[in-house]
């Protein structure tokens, strides 16, 4: 047994609770090493007085990544307080205990040492993650607000171009509005989704608005206060969440603050709101943009001269922030806040932000903008959960770009989901293309089969699935900015097949949301050489199954059960199903 590789990490997502009264614990061992594990549990208490050490609860193998197995089990504690360890098995027969204070034999002599158990002190509901029940069963739908549609050309900036008249560039305005969105709410409920993520709305000088001016004021482009208030009203009329962008990274070079420090220099009431290294913070060239950006005396966002980094370590600043955040839920009644740069910002304000929205409405939801691991932000006190960019690779990679094979996506997967308590797996945000990343069917170089098999496959992963907004006609982008073409309501101009497509999908999304979210998971068939895979989810009596075929051969498959949504299948008069190349089957399975 290579011991080494035994590995347990007390109240982390290796242990936590999951409900008020009971707790999961996972074990890592290496991959095809360990025969049984068992977990030795009892009140550290009573540990002198009876031998529960000696009974042994079998773990279940789960998960597995391309080098470790990982073991899990849910279990309770009468006095909400547990003492374990765990009994491990090797495939060579040896015999190991493996507690707080490492590896021993397992024999009694050990067992009974009190001091060598992990520990959870006391079972603080206090300290238990909580994730908003909502999200789960949401599906989220992203809109870059100046590219949906525009409902009002009575606000459209000087210059604005007509409506889609060419792709666009980086300094272009097409005129896209709030009213816009509101006109065509009854469009996104026939679509099926009941959760919109807006791009910023505040005012700013650019046409992405990531350069704040005002937090305090919805951008003139787009209307005002009493027009955004009636669109949460009505998207709320009509069962659907509101998620705003906080850009708290960093402010636009336009906003008051940064004016006031060009003109004042060090003597500015807010020269202590950025982390500046010099004055003046005007003395730089734009004509020599990489050049600027090595010497800028002040930090900003990606070497960008118009985006001054704010120091959320400042009482002011956090302050300041706090009050924006929580002053659009109080007055609007929005449902979540995404978090642009998050992974920029200090943790000790995040924990700030966290207390106070929350305080407000108890079931808010906390999305981060973090594109790699993020361990340290979801602990309890932060975030509830990020865009699981590093997750949703995975798929990309073996769908769409080829590069790994269809154990490594599934590694890779698994060990995104193990990173984290279950409670942030569940309401993480998943999302294939956005307004960072060039469109899922470009990448899929137009092949809709491809494109369609990457989507059914996502939205059947555990979490909350994201449309980005004209993904369901079919619309193309390259990266930005050609990712943010107007959107096209032409219905001649539409893919309505794919628009049929996308509202099927959300449909089967949302009537099997438990069992995707809840369910136990098995990768029943990966196939590295035939290009293929089979995944179930279990809950109960419930069972839904998946089968993808991503090789050129069409392969035979049978005991399917109830088909619930399929592409490039066809079945004999036997009922055996043929599935070709970029075919897939979802289907209610037997038991």
């Amino acid at each position: 047994m290579n011991k080494s590789a035994l590995y347990h990490r007390p109240e982390s997502e290796y242990a936590f609770l999951y409900t008020k009264d009971t707790m999961r614990i996972r074990l890592r061992t290496e991959i095809g090493d360990v025969k049984k594990v068992s977990l030795i549990k009892g009140d550290p208490y009573l540990i002198t007085f009876d031998k529960w050490y000696l009974d042994k609860t079998p773990m279940k193998k789960t998960l597995s990544t391309d080098l470790h197995d990982y073991w899990e089990i849910e279990t309770d504690s009468k006095f909400h307080r547990l003492q374990y360890g765990f009994y491990v098995e090797g495939q060579d027969g040896t015999e190991v205990f493996y507690s707080d204070q490492g590896v021993f034999d397992y024999k009694e002599e050990f067992l009974e040492v009190a001091n060598y158990y992990f520990r959870m002190p006391y079972f603080q509901e206090i300290d238990r993650f909580h994730s908003p029940e909502w999200v789960k069963d949401t599906v989220w739908y992203q809109i870059f607000p100046e590219r949906f549609a525009n409902g009002d050309q009575q606000n459209d900036p000087k210059g604005t171009l007509p409506w889609g008249s060419k792709l666009p560039d980086r300094e272009d305005f097409f005129g896209g509005d709030l009213q816009g969105v509101i006109d065509h709410l009854d469009y996104l409920v026939d679509l099926g989704i009941n959760g919109i993520y807006f791009c910023p709305i505040f005012k700013a000088t650019s046409n992405h608005k990531y350069d704040t001016i005002d937090y305090f004021e919805i951008d003139p482009d787009f209307g005002d206060k009493k027009l955004f208030k009636q669109l949460v009203d009505e998207a709320h009329r009509r069962g659907i969440r509101i998620m705003l962008d906080a850009v708290f990274n960093h402010m636009g070079d336009y906003s008051p603050q940064w004016q006031d420090v060009i003109k004042n220099g060090p003597q500015s009431k807010y020269a202590d709101w950025f982390h500046i290294h010099s004055f003046p913070v005007d003395d730089y060239d734009m004509t020599d943009i990489p050049e600027t950006a090595r010497n800028l005396s002040f930090d900003t966002f990606a070497f960008t001269p118009h985006m001054p980094k704010l120091n959320t370590a400042n009482p002011e600043v956090q302050a300041y922030l706090l009050d924006i955040a929580t002053y659009w839920i109080r007055e609007f009644d929005i449902d979540a806040w995404r978090l642009d740069v998050a992974n920029e910002v200090d943790h000790h304000f995040w924990k700030k932000f966290r207390t106070e929205v929350t305080a407000l409405k108890e079931d808010f939801y906390i999305l981060g903008e973090i594109w790699h691991s993020s361990q340290s932000w979801l602990q309890g006190d932060e975030f509830h959960a990020v865009m699981n960019y590093a997750f949703t690779d995975n798929i990309k990679d073996f769908f769409v770009n080829k590069k790994i094979s269809p154990s490594k996506m599934v590694s890779g997967m698994n060990s995104q989901q193990l990173l984290y308590r279950d409670q942030t797996n569940e309401v993480t945000f998943n999302i294939l293309d956005s307004h960072d990343t060039a469109r899922i069917l470009t990448i899929c170089d137009g092949n809709k089969e491809l494109a369609k098999a990457t989507l059914t496959f996502m939205f059947l992963q555990k979490g909350s699935p994201c449309i980005y907004y004209g993904t369901e006609i079919g619309m193309l982008g390259d990266n930005d900015p050609d990712c943010r073409r107007c959107m096209i309501w032409e219905e001649d101009k539409q893919d309505l097949e794919m628009l049929d497509f996308t509202k099927e999908l959300i449909k089967l999304r949302k009537d099997y949301s438990e069992v995707i979210t809840y369910g136990d998971l098995e990768w029943q068939i990966v196939d590295d050489e035939k290009q293929q895979l089979m995944v179930s989810r279990t809950v109960g009596e419930k069972r839904l199954s998946a089968f993808f075929n991503e090789s050129t051969q069409s392969v035979s498959l049978d005991s399917v059960g109830e088909v619930l949504i399929s592409q490039n299948v066809t079945e004999d008069n036997s009922g055996i199903h043929q599935i070709g190349e970029h075919g897939f089957i979802v289907f209610k399975a037997e038991k």
